[in-house]
């Protein structure tokens, strides 16, 4: 069996500061496995002929300035060439000064052309693998997380996924490879003065850069907190638009939305003065390199030692490297800003399952048309949110195959728990549950929820049709299958009424349905899914009696032949269970049928008396 985790909480999801700590290098690393997916030999092609592309790209244009002196030099008139009409027109190098033109730019678009499938992909994987892994994190993980903030970690991820890569490829790796290049042929074509010069200009400027960059990184991340907690406000407000409405707390909300965009707006001010000194700073360290090699470059035009050709040839080669390190600067701060992106998106994929399979672990049948109902037991469970906190103590009950179980008792006595670890959100911290007599911990999580059907009290629907959220339950249903579960589920012909039929969109949460309809809509999705076990928590709370009496036939036609497991404030709807148990503070405090509870006089007979004086009287 395997052991039951100790609930610590992961301090990454408490820490504020913890999606940011990752280092650069870290993330880059990160990011490597998806760029050279191992098996993936198309991928790596495509990678290796980029390589190739941007390697042939360079060479030609780091020849172009060499031919293009050369060209000079052979126009150039020489001693006595005037006087006698002896300037030919060097036409073969001025064909190859062209065709390298071409060659450097025809190539750098090859290589474009060839690395954006790979590009592309690899945002495309990583986005997904960070949406599944974000599914098979537990409850709790969700429970202390926002979804806006998440939403908007992803979306910036991705495109710090993109900015990276297009940066780093087409950018940063070309231009570094030209550096090398250029400096290796002035030290060959001159001395090495120049060579030294050259490379003294471009690491100070590239020191300058990356350490003005780094500062400005926390600007960065500021804005990125900024943003995020606007969004999450701006999300959690429109969510709960009700609410809002309610209490008349529209100046509240946009005070608090604004206080969010107050702080990203102090931030991105920052962020944009300490860009224009950077810029500045840059401008100074290229002018100052150009101006002494220039200097040098002249001096020895004017002695003789070099041709106008070769000035020029110094003069092409600094400003054609000069361009692409002003543009590095850019790139750099771009990087930075998409590893910045991209940090809270890895970190999210950092952060560990609470609830994992085992390794040997088998799949449950799922199905009531696979096999009959399961039967269900609890032995001995504990369970804690907290350390401090203790919700069960010792649970222990047990349903046979279709047997029908009820547990009631006061707000807080841990009823929903039971459900929460019947499909192993959580596991218990003590104790075991038993589906079919095996532990469920045995079982592979899908197989398990599969198996478990559950219409809640607060049914949530997804933004689309009717069809769609009926056919959620079993995802590929034809209409035929989902028409039939909305009819044992008494919502057909309901829907039928409707202007749209099941292409009817429900809105936000199902928020253009009643109560009774979105359950009835749950209702209809648990019959088509056809599990074996059946948990209605608190199904029924929360509409009037009459909706409740007509759903509660719904409730008895998905319930039949199945295990069922009722989680319930309102006695009255459990009143034909086979067992009631009463929870109260973590523990069993009564047990029996509706009659052998009432007949005690303990605490079940008192809810059930208090329910009653508070059940309304018919009006004449």
């Amino acid at each position: 069996m395997p052991p039951s985790p100790v609930l610590t909480p992961n301090p990454a999801l408490h820490d504020r500061t913890a999606l940011g700590d990752r280092s650069g290098l870290r993330t880059i690393r990160s990011l490597l496995p998806y760029l050279w997916p191992k098996g993936d030999w198309n991928a790596h092609a495509r990678v290796i002929a980029a390589a190739v592309f941007l390697i042939l790209a360079k060479l030609a244009t780091v020849t172009v300035p060499i031919v293009y002196s050369r060209v000079i030099d052979a126009l150039a008139p020489k001693a006595g060439a005037a006087a006698a009409g002896a300037l030919t027109v060097p036409i073969v190098l001025i064909l190859a000064y062209g065709l390298l033109r071409v060659g450097s730019s025809g190539f750098g678009e090859l290589r474009d052309a060839v690395f954006a499938a790979v590009q592309m992909r690899t945002v495309r994987v990583v986005a997904l693998r960070t949406f599944r892994h974000l599914h098979r994190l537990s409850l709790r993980f969700h429970l202390d997380r926002q979804t806006g903030g998440l939403a908007r970690a992803i979306d910036r991820g991705t495109a710090g996924i993109q900015e990276v890569l297009r940066l780093a490829v087409f950018n940063v790796i070309p231009t570094l490879l030209e550096v090398a290049m250029v400096t290796a042929i002035l030290w060959r074509l001159f001395d090495w003065r120049y060579a030294l010069v050259t490379f003294m200009a471009v690491a100070i400027y590239i020191v300058f850069t990356f350490g003005f960059t780094n500062w400005r990184v926390r600007l960065r991340r500021s804005m990125n907190e900024s943003d995020s907690q606007a969004q999450t406000r701006a999300v959690d407000s429109l969510l709960n638009y009700e609410t809002v409405k309610y209490f008349g707390n529209e100046a509240h909300e946009a005070r608090r939305f604004d206080e969010a965009l107050a702080r990203y707006e102090r931030a991105a001010v920052r962020s944009q003065v300490s860009l224009n000194m950077l810029n500045l700073g840059q401008a100074v360290i290229i002018a100052l390199g150009l101006a002494v090699v220039m200097l040098m470059a002249a001096e020895e035009v004017r002695s003789g030692r070099l041709t106008v050709g070769r000035f020029v040839l110094v003069n092409t080669y600094l400003m054609q490297l000069y361009q692409p390190l002003n543009f590095l600067g850019f790139v750099y701060r771009g990087i930075k800003q998409g590893l910045t992106d991209m940090e809270q998106m890895f970190t999210l994929l950092a952060v560990g399952q609470e609830v994992r399979d085992a390794p040997e672990a088998v799949a449950l049948p799922a199905q009531l048309a696979e096999r009959a109902a399961g039967s269900l037991a609890f032995e001995d469970v504990h369970f804690a949110y907290r350390p401090d906190h203790p919700i069960l103590l010792g649970l222990s009950f047990s349903v046979p195959a279709g047997g029908r179980l009820a547990i009631v008792g006061p707000t807080g006595a841990g009823k929903s728990t039971i459900s929460r670890l019947l499909f192993r959100f959580y596991d218990p911290t003590a104790g075991r549950i038993l589906v079919d007599g095996q532990d469920i911990r045995a079982f592979q999580q899908d197989s398990l929820r599969a198996a478990i059907g559950v219409v809640p009290q607060d049914t949530v629907l997804f933004n689309d049709t009717i069809r769609y959220n009926i056919g959620y339950g079993r995802p590929g249903a034809s209409q035929a299958e989902i028409e039939q579960a909305a009819r044992l589920a008494q919502v057909h012909d309901f829907v039928l009424r409707l202007p749209d039929g099941y292409d009817t969109v429900v809105g936000e949460r199902g928020l253009k349905l009643s109560g009774g309809e979105k359950q009835r809509v749950a209702i209809a999705r648990t019959i088509l899914k056809d599990p074996r076990i059946l948990i209605l928590d608190e199904a029924t709370s929360a509409l009037d009696t009459r909706t409740e009496q007509e759903i509660q036939t719904a409730l008895r036609t998905v319930s039949r032949h199945r295990t069922t497991l009722t989680i319930a404030h309102r006695l009255s709807t459990v009143v034909d269970a086979d067992e009631i148990l009463v929870l109260a503070e973590g523990r069993v405090a009564e047990r029996g049928t509706h009659a052998s509870l009432l007949a005690r006089g303990g605490l079940y007979a008192r809810m059930w008396a208090l329910q009653a004086e508070q059940e309304p009287v018919p009006a004449e």
